[in-house]
């Protein structure tokens, strides 16, 4: 049984999960977004007292909390067990676009010049992480929810507010990458 999980699976075996997954939740009249996890997080603590937009019954969203423990358990499980150690593998178009950049040759996901205790300690490191965290923070709060929510449950569910936050949201990673990534490296 190991030795079929570590194997690649096919492409389109994540498509039948997650519209399986997808039919469940409306089936249930569930939605999905991740990013609405903060929302119930801060309700747990305590900021409805102070802030009517966390003031709801957080337990309808426990569901939700689960799937965030879920997949914070099984990156560890897949981490830890499921890893065979081999390198992390960049197309070779990536390596060279990112080594003009400056980057130095992938070893993991992140890049160690934004990703690491060293460039968090600089003044840009630190401006980059928390400029990007509000605006990712700001961005799925303003759009209403995020990736996610909108690429995966939204457009399932025929909403033509999420089929336009997902064309911003490919248009927006584009002028990242292209124009915004750049100037910055």
């Amino acid at each position: 049984m190991l030795d079929f999980i570590m194997q690649p699976w096919p492409w389109w075996f994540s498509g039948i999960i997650i519209a399986a997954v997808m039919f469940l939740m409306l089936f249930f009249g569930k939605s999905f977004g991740f990013s609405s996890n903060l929302r119930t997080i801060c309700t747990i603590v305590g900021a409805g007292k102070r802030v009517k937009f966390f003031d709801f019954d957080w337990k309808t969203q426990s569901w939700n909390l689960v799937f965030l423990l879920g997949a914070i358990i099984g990156g560890y499980i897949a981490n830890q067990f499921l890893n065979d150690g081999s390198a992390f593998v960049l197309a070779d178009a990536t390596v060279k676009d990112l080594a003009e950049l400056g980057f130095s040759k992938a070893d993991q996901i992140q890049p160690s010049e934004i990703f690491s205790w060293e460039a968090i300690f600089t003044l840009k490191g630190f401006l980059m992480l928390a400029f990007g965290g509000f605006f990712v923070g700001f961005g799925s709060r303003y759009a209403g929810g995020c990736t996610s929510g909108h690429a995966i449950s939204g457009i399932s569910n025929l909403q033509i507010p999420s089929l336009i936050a997902v064309v911003g949201f490919f248009i927006g990673g584009l002028l990242m990458t292209h124009l915004i990534f750049p100037l910055i490296f």
